[in-house]
This record gives C-alpha cells, sequence and structure tokens, in this order.
C-alpha cells in the first residue's frame, strides 16, 4: 500500500504523535510506502484566499472559479499542490486528529479548505437533469480509501446511542461522507480512542495493539457502505433519497448507508 497520514496535532509528543509514529512503524515494517504530512509541524496556512489561486485570481474572489481555474492552470500555490500530489500518490489516506469541539481541528479543515480545490475535490463531471456530477462514490480520487483515527476526551458512552453528545457516527458523518466519500474515496470504519486524556499506561499498551492490528487489516476491512449518487438510489438532480429504500427503524444520516 501507498499510505498518506495527515497529521493534525500541536504537539508532536501527543497520544495523537504517538497514534502516528505507531502507524509509520508498523506500517513500513510491513513493506508499505507511507508519506506524513504534520499540519503544524509544516505550519500549514488554514486560510483560503486571493494569493492561493495565483495573479489571475478574481476581483471580487470568487473561490469556486478562481480555484478551478488556478487548478486546471497549474497556478495554484506550491503547498497546495503538493499536498494534491500527494493524495493522487496515495491508495490508502488517514487522517490523524484529536476530536475538538466535536469536530476536526481548524488546522485540519483549513487542509482541506484549501486542498479540495474546484476540479480536485469538487465540482467533478456532468451537472444536469440526469447527472448532478460525479461525486458520493465517484471523483476525482476515487478508487483510494480513506479512515479516520481520532482521539476523544470523553467516555465511548458519552457518544452512544442516548450518550448526550450523540452517536460517533453521526458526528464524523460530514466528515466521512461530506468530505472523503464526496470525492470519491471508499470510507474505512474509523479508530476511536475514547478518554485519551486519561489512558493508563496499560490502557495505552492495549489501545497500541489494537491500532496496530488495524492498520494491518486495512487491505481486508470493509468499507461503510454509503450509497453513491448516481447508482439509482437518488432521485437526480434533486439528490434526494428515493422512497422504500430505507431500512426499518432507520433516520438521519442512517439512511444513506445501505444494507
Amino acid at each position: 500500500m501507498k499510505v498518506f497520514i495527515v497529521h493534525a496535532h500541536p504537539e508532536r509528543r501527543s497520544l495523537n504523535g504517538a497514534l502516528t509514529d505507531i502507524a509509520v512503524d508498523t506500517l513500513t515494517g510491513a513493506g508499505h510506502e507511507v508519506r506524513v504530512s504534520d499540519l503544524y509541524a509544516m505550519r500549514w496556512k488554514t486560510t483560503v484566499d486571493a494569493a492561493d489561486f495565483g495573479p489571475a485570481a478574481s476581483d471580487p474572489l470568487d473561490t469556486v472559479r478562481d480555484s478551478g481555474r488556478a487548478y486546471e492552470s497549474g497556478a495554484l500555490t506550491e503547498d497546495i499542490r503538493a499536498e494534491q500530489e500527494k493524495l493522487r500518490w496515495a491508495d490508502t489516506v488517514i487522517l490523524q486528529f484529536p476530536l475538538w469541539w466535536y469536530t476536526m481541528p481548524a488546522i485540519l479543515k483549513g487542509w482541506v479548505d484549501r486542498v479540495f480545490t474546484h476540479g480536485f475535490g469538487y465540482g467533478v463531471g456532468q451537472h444536469d437533469a440526469t447527472r448532478y456530477g460525479d461525486r458520493f462514490g465517484e471523483g476525482a480520487l476515487q478508487g483510494r480509501r480513506a479512515m479516520l483515527s481520532l482521539t476523544v476526551g470523553g467516555p465511548a458512552s458519552h457518544y452512544s446511542d442516548r450518550g448526550i453528545n450523540g452517536p460517533i457516527d453521526d458526528l464524523l458523518y460530514p466528515i466521512q461522507h461530506g468530505i472523503l466519500y464526496h470525492p470519491g474515496m471508499r470510507v474505512l470504519p474509523p479508530f476511536v480512542l475514547y478518554r485519551a486524556g486519561r489512558l493508563s499506561p496499560e490502557a495505552f499498551a492495549d489501545a497500541a495493539e489494537r491500532w496496530r492490528k488495524r492498520l494491518l487489516s486495512l487491505e481486508e476491512t470493509e468499507p461503510v457502505p454509503y450509497r453513491t449518487q448516481n447508482g439509482g438510489d437518488y432521485e437526480i438532480p434533486a439528490a434526494r433519497l428515493r422512497e422504500g429504500l430505507e431500512a426499518p427503524g432507520r433516520s438521519g444520516f442512517a439512511l444513506h448507508v445501505a444494507e
């Protein structure tokens, strides 16, 4: 495998740093190729602005049109082009981050905002009455797998079906479905490490072993069976799930996971 890890934690000696180190050691030890983007170490610029799109950027700025033009013409800044090349190179992508305020750190969202440009992350394919673009199962990153590895401060019960924070699958849906699946990557079930700030040495050793096993089984892991947009389950161009396809008792985000 060719594995690209995007690491987003300000302290390299943190639990997230340890998980990234374990991933690099485990995967390279098994003969896989690994590249890492440590966003804080790279001092990644988080905000989209006209400078991302070269001297031909419009005024007022049109981020969709300008990012698409810059992508097609090769005018995107070097840092953006480098990250896009890593995504093209990889067959497996891992996002490693702490869950902060129910989502990814701002620096990782800024990486998505700047790297997933029009023509690369979205806006691909024809858009008409029969097909609303190549997205949600198709797109520029089709054929790749992606997985979230994250640390969470609270216990698992807080993120369960009746947990006060909501089910973890619902909290991660905008990232897994809206960011990773949207441009075509198949999304593997996440690796979630709860009570991250209170792990005993014994609990960490157990978590590290579980993480190694997950890493070594990536090629055999079945992805989350999200429905493809253009596979017939959705009305186009409304992009609304057809009646009668949902499983009994399912609602919300779970509607978009096939049986």
